[in-house]
């Protein structure tokens, strides 16, 4: 304990207050010693200890997770106009004073961490602001980030972040993976987002992640002043930003915006705008939330950066639905970090709207700092002979006239069955993990069999023999064994994925369900009318069209017919229950297990009369444990009085001996 306490203490001074006592080797000595007397006495193990900041190369999935406390993003605005607004309205609402703490908008990804008893219990991302991803293990190896805290803390509480990569860092991580023959990050903030939900936390270790903290939720908060709380937390151990300001008046906030919009090019992090905050917590919980935003915080974002550079050509890409894009390509030029080669032009419309002629000298920005952006032309830089640049008429892949859609601003290729990155794009879509699920195919291989004339429309997959695929390049005997297993399982895939897998467009995975739920078979979808398809639940005009429009092609019949042929499922099979053992019961899983995936699991439960709930609630029955399951889970199902049970628990109540 001793060990571990004082690990803990100079993690903190290294990390947080960049003032270390000791040196590395010292310190790595430390965590050696702790790492083997560990091992030697597993009974002493710890969900917090020094050494988990190393993660684990098991890989394992995330769990969704509710937020106890709705966790929604900020409104924006992009001028002190509406910085004034906004302070006019909060005036307006509380009729009292008030003061504004002026904070850095880290460019990161959102993070909220619960400590119970001043231990990391939990970490979850933003997710849909209403469930978010169970991150714990990936953000205890965040060095910045205390898994214990020091001082006199609320009994439970959770606190708010961005983690990020700071940019130095940053350039370090993408020169090693350029090196490794890896695809660089484009920015930091996606480096910081990939790297979070990353399976296997020995990598996430590996990655130079920080974390600033800045907003703390609560039933005993230290303070009812916000910039108060972030002082405490400081004394906690958390990393808090000490770029901030408490503000009286509108102008005091300009003045800090004003400051940071030049100074932010000399942090060695990204940010991308101020936040404000009311400071008092009790005028917040009465100014209240929108059904989208906070009324007490709002964000200014810095007007993005913004470089010319001349236009070289327009390329057009077809999609898998055929919708085709214009893409500009740029003389190189640095903008926001990186050097920008190409830019979307989005639609024919934009291109109209900009008034683009060949050879421009176009303004280029970065949408959200994010994408690249021609935003418009410098026209006096204009000789008299530039054209406009005219959208392509047909197709550049197959030379089919293109179509265009009213109400739709994109042009499309109708040549579904034949334009090559159509047929390509849609063989990926039909094996892909949520359709057919036919594993040791990519990209490339598809690309080789549809250049070698292998698989020219879905029905080919299943003609391919051992032979065809083993004397193919970069395929051997044991991928082509690998990738017929697969052909051969797909013929078992429900219905619902194969009315997914053969790509109708605006027939997403969950309309899928909703039409074999409703329809029952390929026969009723393929025969039903307008009428019939709008009745079923979340189906439009536009799918419905979709649906009819897919069907009377005679080509997508002949594909339909032919599958059939090959054994795939065409209606929806009813469940034979094995028993009926969990018949109206509710049951939740949580954790990894020894026996089965948690996938089967599932499966297993609903095959014996049981439901699957993804959270636990006073309606739960049993929460199934498995190992390195969520702390907050279980101190919900305790505090409910759920029925707590193991994986064996469960196979004993369905009658399952191993």
């Amino acid at each position: 304990s001793h060990l571990r306490n004082e690990l803990h203490r100079h993690n903190r001074l290294y990390y947080v207050l960049n003032t270390p006592e000791v040196e590395d080797v010292v310190f790595d000595s430390m965590l050696r010693r702790l790492a083997d007397l560990e091992a030697d006495h597993p009974e002493f193990f710890d969900a917090n200890s020094p050494t988990l900041r190393v993660g684990s190369d098991i890989n394992m999935e995330f769990d969704q997770v509710a937020h106890k406390y709705p966790m929604l993003s900020l409104g924006n605005t992009y001028s002190e106009e509406e910085i004034g607004e906004f302070w006019n309205r909060t005036a307006k609402l509380l009729d009292e004073p008030f003061e504004i703490v002026c904070e850095l908008k880290f460019d990161g990804t959102a993070v909220s961490l619960t400590y119970l008893n001043g231990t990391l219990i939990q970490a979850l991302t933003r997710g849909d602001g209403v469930r978010g991803d169970d991150v714990t293990r990936n953000v205890k190896t965040i060095k910045s980030i205390p898994l214990v805290l020091t001082g006199s803390f609320p009994s439970e509480f959770e606190i708010r972040g961005e983690i990020f990569m700071p940019r130095n860092g940053f350039d370090a991580f993408n020169r090693l993976r350029v090196e490794a023959g890896e695809t660089a990050f484009a920015n930091p903030r996606n480096a910081a987002a990939g790297s979070l939900k990353l399976q296997n936390s020995a990598q996430v270790a590996k990655r130079p992640l920080d974390c600033f903290l800045y907003y703390m939720l609560g039933d005993n908060l230290p303070s009812n002043l916000h910039s108060e709380n972030l002082k405490r937390a400081a004394e906690w151990g958390f990393r808090v930003s000490p770029h901030h300001k408490l503000c009286k008046s509108p102008s005091e906030v300009f003045d800090f915006i004003r400051h940071w919009n030049s100074e932010r090019a000399n942090l060695p992090y990204d940010i991308d705008g101020i936040v404000l905050k009311i400071n008092s917590i009790e005028q917040q919980r009465r100014l209240g939330f929108t059904a989208k935003t906070p009324r007490w915080a709002v964000s200014y974002k810095f007007k993005a950066e913004q470089v010319a550079t001349r236009l070289l050509s327009v390329d057009y890409q077809v999609g898998r639905t055929g919708a085709v894009t214009p893409v500009a390509n740029l003389e190189p030029v640095q903008l926001a970090g990186t050097v920008v080669k190409r830019a979307s032009l989005h639609n024919a419309d934009i291109i109209a709207a900009l008034d683009l002629h060949e050879d421009d000298v176009v303004l280029v920005e970065k949408g959200g700092e994010i994408i690249p952006k021609i935003v418009g032309v410098q026209q006096d830089a204009r000789s008299g002979s530039n054209k406009p640049v005219m959208f392509v008429a047909a197709c550049p892949e197959c030379g089919t006239n293109l179509v265009r859609v009213d109400g739709e601003a994109a042009h499309y290729c109708p040549n579904a069955n034949h334009c090559p990155p159509q047929v390509k794009g849609r063989l990926e879509h039909f094996i892909s993990r949520k359709a057919m699920n036919i594993e040791g195919i990519g990209a490339e291989t598809i690309d080789l069999l549809y250049r070698n004339h292998l698989v020219d429309d879905v029905t080919g997959f299943y003609r391919l023999t051992h032979a065809d695929l083993a004397g193919l390049e970069r395929l051997g005997d044991k991928s082509a064994s690998n990738i017929i297993e697969g052909i051969k399982a797909s013929v078992s895939v429900p219905f619902e994925r194969v009315l997914f897998a053969i790509g109708i467009r605006y027939v997403g995975e969950t309309v899928a369900k909703k039409l074999a739920s409703a329809l029952g078979s390929m026969e009723a979808v393929r025969n039903a009318s307008y009428q019939q398809l709008v009745e079923v639940d979340e189906i439009g005009e536009k799918i419905a069209e979709s649906i009819i429009q897919f069907f009377a092609n005679p080509e997508n019949q002949k594909i339909i017919d032919q599958l059939r042929g090959f054994g795939l499922q065409m209606e929806i099979t009813k469940r034979v229950l094995a028993s009926d053992s969990l018949a109206g019961k509710t049951i939740v899983i949580s954790g990894t297990f020894v026996s089965y995936s948690r996938d089967e699991i599932k499966e297993l439960i609903e095959s014996h009369g049981g439901k699957v709930g993804s959270s636990i609630s006073a309606k739960t029955d049993f929460l199934v444990a498995g190992s390195n399951m969520g702390p907050a889970k279980l101190q919900k199902a305790e505090k409910l009085n759920i029925n707590i049970i193991s994986e064996d628990d469960l196979l004993t109540l369905m009658g399952i001996k191993l």
